[in-house]
């Protein structure tokens, strides 16, 4: 008799009009939505008054010419509520208040609205998963969406159904999720369950408990049971390679493998596993850890794959469990054990060898630079030895032969004359040569050997003369050593200086200052003379041997002097000869 009266009622509509969807509500009222042309339409049916009212142009309500009531549910309260494209209304005390994204919806198209045992209202949303809303009643209800994030198959919701034990039933094109709200766990199911093929249109529980679920594909009939203790779901190794290079795996899994040792060229590494579960749509997420590189497990997650490339090489140990809906999880992790070998040259025994060959090259340079110092050093002794002995014999021989010679010829004489020119060239090459051997004797190496030498020399030019003599000299206890060049060279400079004080400058006091100023010896020589114009030319080459000989060696030199004021001689040199250290050998 209500189909009658409606389909009555409909021949007044337009001829365009065709039905979407309809929802009868517990006051006996008939809600329509409708398509059209010139735009879609809304329209109530009431018992009442026998009559079709349209509402297409209500208050609160979007414009229906682009958008379309797609749902209908009823609250406890007895509050319809409309889905849209866009949002969601709910129609109470005869108005409408319509939400939107705006008021915490989630986005997306309203599906489907179901009403739950415990007065829930649950949507069906074409973009945002299963949206519970908790108190239908309130004035601005709150939105919770459960998506993929919680274990759905698919953000897409197409159907919404609820079995006799409070567990919601989401239909989607890649099966049928299960949600127990007071725990939040979801089961799938799939077509290995024994559901039809295809994507699900609409989900329905019979009165006798059987839940009916219609697919693109078929029908299902499934009768949902108590929810029984989940038993830990136990995980195997299904396959394994090893740098591209498949391992023997049984075929009914493993649980513990172990490898040989790796190249260092093979260290990637790929897995694959998969956990038993028991429960029928009982949905596994798994965790894997790699010991020697992770520090914790990782994510729960739906991958049964895990590659590791580029391995650094170590010991490592890949572990993986399973985890069922209820949180539970493997009794015993799966495990892999494998070590990944170093290249060759980063191995110990390569890195010994080479440690040994370096300490080896070093030891015969070592030995080697002692040889020929040692052989060096040997030589100036036996060079020094030998003038000494042989070159200053034969010179003293020939001094002493001219003094005996030039007393048996008497004074005056020519001869005389030759023999006492013979006797003092022979008397100056002995000194010459005293003071070579000096030079190269490696036992004279040090810098008190230096001052003591530089002190007899200008004691006997000085004191000769009468003229006053103040000499300062480094500490002696200082134990530097210094290079042939520097003694020889400098000593040199010094006697220079000294000499050229006694013959020229009529000086009747001398004072000597030598000392040593961090890496530099540092020499003044000044005396009360007569003093020079120092612009003036000279004939004499002293000054610019010593000059010569200063900078050779690295230092300066310096002459401050004016006539009547005396003479200052001042020079500057390095007692270690970086540039030409390696010459002595």
């Amino acid at each position: 008799m209500r189909a009658r009266s409606l389909s009555s009622e409909k021949k007044a509509c337009s001829p365009g009009d065709r039905s979407f969807a309809s929802f009868e509500d517990s006051h006996e009222r008939v809600w329509v939505s409708t398509i059209n042309s010139p735009g879609n339409g809304l329209a109530l049916w009431e018992r009442e008054t026998q009559a079709l009212r349209d509402l297409t142009g209500a208050a609160n309500l979007p414009s229906l010419h682009d958008d379309l009531a797609r749902s209908f549910g009823e609250d406890r309260a007895g509050n319809v509520w409309v889905g849209f494209n866009t949002g969601l209304a709910r129609f109470r005390d005869g108005a409408f208040t319509f939400f939107s994204a705006q008021d915490g919806l989630p986005l997306g198209r309203v599906m489907e609205i179901y009403t739950d045992r415990q007065g829930q209202l649950w949507l069906a949303s074409s973009r945002d998963g299963l949206v519970r809303v908790a108190d239908p009643a309130a004035a601005r209800p709150t939105f919770t969406s459960y998506t993929t994030a919680q274990g759905l198959s698919s953000n897409v919701v197409l159907a919404i159904a609820e079995d006799l034990y409070g567990r919601i039933y989401v239909g989607t094109g890649h099966g049928l999720d299960r949600l127990d709200p007071a725990t939040g766990r979801v089961k799938h199911y799939t077509t290995a369950d024994g559901l039809a093929g295809g994507e699900i249109k609409a989900a329905f529980r019979a009165r006798d408990g059987w839940l009916w679920v219609g697919t693109t594909q078929g029908l299902s009939r499934f009768l949902p049971e108590p929810e029984r203790p989940a038993l830990p779901p136990p995980v195997l190794l299904t396959s394994l390679s090893v740098g591209g290079a498949a391992q023997n795996v049984s075929a009914l899994g493993e649980t513990e493998m172990r490898l040989a040792d790796l190249p260092a060229s093979a260290n990637q590494l790929q897995v694959d596993f998969v956990g038993l579960g028991f429960a029928p749509g009982e949905s596994l997420r798994y965790q894997y850890m790699l010991e020697g590189a992770d520090r914790d497990w990782s994510g729960p997650t739906a991958q049964r794959t895990v590659t590791y490339a580029r391995l650094a090489p170590g010991h490592y140990r890949f572990l993986v469990r399973a985890v069922n809906a209820d949180g539970q999880v493997s009794p015993a992790p799966a495990a892999v054990s494998f070590r990944v070998l170093p290249p060759v040259w980063l191995r110990w025994w390569f890195i010994a060898l080479s440690a040994l060959s370096v300490c080896a090259t070093v030891y015969m340079l070592y030995r080697y630079r002692v040889a020929r110092l040692l052989e060096v050093a040997n030589m100036r002794t036996r060079i020094a030895t030998d003038l000494h002995d042989d070159v200053g014999a034969n010179l003293t021989r020939i001094a002493i032969l001219s003094e005996v010679a030039k007393q048996q010829a008497g004074n005056g004489g020519g001869e005389s004359s030759t023999l006492s020119s013979i006797a003092r060239i022979s008397r100056e090459s002995v000194a010459s040569m005293s003071d070579i051997v000096w030079a190269i004797n490696p036992g004279r190496d040090t810098l008190l050997d230096l001052t003591r030498k530089m002190r007899q020399h200008a004691e006997e030019v000085f004191t000769t003369r009468d003229i006053d003599l103040r000499f300062r000299a480094p500490d002696a206890e200082q134990g530097l050593r210094l290079g042939v060049d520097v003694r020889r060279d400098f000593l040199l400079v010094f006697k220079e200086a000294v000499n050229n004080a006694a013959r020229h400058s009529r000086c009747t006091a001398v004072e000597i200052n030598f000392r040593v100023e961090g890496a530099w010896l540092t020499l003044e020589v000044a005396d009360d003379g007569v003093g020079f114009d120092t612009s003036a030319g000279s004939d004499g080459q002293g000054l610019t041997s010593m000059r010569e000989r200063a900078e050779r060696l690295g230092g300066t030199f310096e002459v401050e002097s004016r006539e009547g004021g005396g003479t200052t001689v001042k020079a500057r040199v390095p007692y270690v000869r970086r540039q030409r250290r390696f010459r002595l050998m």
